[in-house]
């Protein structure tokens, strides 16, 4: 029997990098998956790709606005009739630059998305969850929501706020036997990062070198990660921060 047979998973930013890799690993393990995305575009190569694997539906929807992340609520909802699995991942990376540089839209901006959107998923996912009695979510912070870094203090507060959004919801979740975890993913080889090495001036190599296994980690790496944290192998783990940073938390 495989890890999540017959179960149903929402992942946002689900056409990105971790997200789809994540989906092909969810699809593998038995479960139906439903990708939520701003981009239809990159759904549909998305769907192409995952489709011989499982069950694969596509939303097109923007995490920022209530009204779009109900929609795919109610869709995954309207089809299936449960959420059990919800990887609330969807986040940018907002401009390269120190806080005096920063303009108020740049926070704004990256707020909205990476705050803004992981609350409003786990406020109307909750509540099926809730209602159903079980579920997982999965929300996607960063080792720069556990330490502080340079140049990019709009990303370091919201993923901060992931934490204590995680750490909140897992509480208010626990007496209905659903569980909210973080993730703290260490620099991943996707295209976020090209952005934040270009912002920066700096190479891969030159950034590995700050992490002791001296190497970015894989979206395969995440992928394996949030799998355990979804599937009922996690059973008793609820309001944790799980790092996944190639042992940079150790420095």
């Amino acid at each position: 029997m495989s890890k999540l047979d017959n179960k149903v998973a929402i992942i946002t930013g689900g056409s990105g990098g971790i997200g789809k890799v994540t989906a092909k690993k969810f699809l593998k393990e038995g479960a139906k998956v439903v990708l939520v995305d701003l981009f239809e575009e990159s759904l549909i190569e998305a769907k192409e790709e995952l489709k011989d694997l499982g069950e694969v539906v596509t939303i097109q929807g923007d995490v920022t606005k209530e009204e779009e992340v109900k929609n795919y609520v109610k869709e995954t909802v309207d089809k299936f009739g449960r959420i059990d699995i919800f990887f609330n991942n969807a986040g940018i990376e907002g401009k390269v630059a120190p806080i005096t540089e920063q303009e108020v839209d740049d926070l704004d901006k990256v707020l909205s998305v990476n705050v803004r959107g992981v609350f409003l998923g786990l406020k109307h996912v909750l509540r099926v969850m809730q209602e159903q009695g079980y579920g997982s979510v999965i929300n996607t912070s960063s080792v720069a929501g556990l330490s502080g870094s340079p140049g990019v203090t709009p990303y370091i507060a919201s993923k901060h706020a992931v934490v204590g959004l995680t750490k909140a919801t897992a509480l208010e979740s626990a007496g209905f036997n659903v569980r909210v975890n973080s993730v703290h993913p260490s620099p991943v080889n996707t295209r976020m990062m090209r952005s934040l090495e270009a912002g920066m001036g700096v190479d891969e190599a030159t950034l590995a070198k700050s992490i002791p296994l001296a190497r970015y980690g894989e979206s395969e790496d995440i992928a394996n990660l949030v799998l355990f944290l979804a599937s009922d192998d996690s059973a008793f783990i609820t309001g944790s921060q799980y790092r996944v940073d190639g042992g940079m938390g150790a420095l």
